[in-house]
């Protein structure tokens, strides 16, 4: 068939360098409905979502600068930056 319309992709801003990628290509942190951040894997977590593009000088802008606690006004521990770091480097990303 001729004339059928591209699929819609979904993109998401990276909340630390601004850059709008596929969301399937990004990292999602949730708050979840009880006020703890969680790494959303599925992409369909309930709570209020921030995602990062995955690059390792985003990862570390959005530590330095605290965004992702500011974005989801909830403290981030260091734990949950490691397994970012970690999801980041399965994902061979730079």
């Amino acid at each position: 068939m001729t004339g059928q319309k591209p699929k819609h992709v979904p993109e998401r801003k990276c909340i630390s360098c601004g850059k709008h990628l596929p969301k399937a290509e990004m990292i999602r942190v949730v708050r979840t409905t009880e006020g703890v951040p969680i790494i959303d894997r599925t992409g369909k977590a309930d709570g209020r979502g921030a995602y990062l593009c995955g690059s390792k000088e985003c990862l570390y802008s959005a530590k330095k600068a605290r965004r992702l606690d500011r974005a989801l006004s909830v403290k981030i521990p260091e734990s949950l930056y490691e397994e970012i770091s970690e999801i980041r480097e399965e994902g061979g990303e730079s």
